[in-house]
């Protein structure tokens, strides 16, 4: 499955039902246009072994991501109330109490799909997608079930993306970190 073709084009919208701090409430992919960047972790299910491990780095560094004007929605295909005893369940039990953000039940599998991330058999792949202020997707991968992501490459690439999103004129080159040159396209042959 390929989802590469939606890089640069509008993410597709979503209302949902979340939980955050114990409450429910619901969202919408628009409230966040024009405000800020968005991280939107899909993951297969609660209670497993990677997952929680995922969410919970993503959680602790949760204000890395803030100071980069970003917020961070993990989706899985459970239910609003699987999400809060899964929230409510010590970490040591496996369980992701004290998570920093949001999680978003998708239990009609309408995001997943829409994001070509749903499995035939109904659960959600590892897929990351950052999103800018504007709506648009500047970043996706996808990882098979078995293997978890990295924070610290989805907050470099976070930086490169508002570092140019910032500085339209200049492209970060390949292992750019935050403070290193860029480059600046010409047409001009390099010296």
């Amino acid at each position: 499955m390929c989802i590469t073709y939606q890089v640069g084009r509008k993410a597709p919208e979503f209302e949902a039902e979340i939980v955050y701090k114990n409450d429910f409430s619901s969202l919408k992919l628009n409230d966040f246009k024009n405000k800020k960047y968005l991280v939107l972790i899909f993951y297969p299910l609660n209670f497993t072994f990677v997952c929680p491990t995922e969410l919970i780095a993503f959680s602790d560094q949760y204000c890395e991501f803030k100071k980069l004007s970003a917020e961070i929605l993990a989706i899985s295909v459970d239910s609003k109330y699987s999400h809060l005893t899964w929230l409510q369940m010590p970490r040591e039990e496996g369980g992701i109490e004290n998570l920093n953000y949001p999680l978003v039940s998708d239990i009609e599998k309408k995001i997943s799909r829409s994001y070509n991330v749903l499995t035939t058999e109904g659960i959600a792949l590892r897929g990351l997608f950052i999103i800018d202020p504007e709506g648009y997707i500047q970043h996706s991968t996808i990882n098979n079930l078995p293997i978890g992501r990295s924070v610290e490459e989805t907050l470099r690439t976070l930086q490169a993306i508002k570092y140019n999103f910032e500085n339209p004129d200049e492209v970060c080159p390949a292992n750019w970190q935050l403070g290193n040159k860029t480059l600046i396209p010409s047409s001009k042959k390099p010296v």
